[in-house]
């Protein structure tokens, strides 16, 4: 690899596989959380998980397949119609612990990752109470 060739978080934690196995994790977990779920508006929640795969893969240097199919991520845009609170954040944040507990990533790694979603967390809370 040349000295302009740079490895990007997505390659370095494994890439698509890790991905897949990270949201899938994730949704298992909000699957089982009633009042999480009633934030999902699709019977299947496997589109969502699709998307966020899709979303995560793009943000960390993956293909660029949800800007090809969604156009620009504008997540508080997306989220506005829903009322996320701080409970529903913390509940968010609370699947996506276990979901990266459970891919055991790298620690610099798992850092680096668990700070990107837990300030895009705080940011999408739109809704008092």
């Amino acid at each position: 690899m040349s000295e302009q060739q740079q490895v990007t978080f997505y390659e370095e934690v494994g890439g698509h596989d890790t991905f897949v196995r990270l949201v899938h994790s994730f949704y298992q977990g909000v699957s089982g959380d009633p009042e999480l779920r009633a934030l999902y508006p699709e019977a299947d929640l496997g589109p969502a998980e699709v998307r966020f795969r899709m979303f995560l893969e793009q943000y960390w240097g993956g293909p660029t397949s949800y800007s090809d199919q969604r156009g620009h991520p504008r997540l508080r845009m997306r989220h506005h119609p829903f009322a996320v609170t701080v409970q529903m954040r913390d509940r968010w944040l609370h699947h996506m612990r276990e979901a990266i507990d459970e891919v055991a990533l790298a620690p610099v790694h798992e850092a680096i990752l668990w700070d990107y979603l837990e300030r895009a967390a705080h940011s999408l809370v739109n809704t008092p109470g």
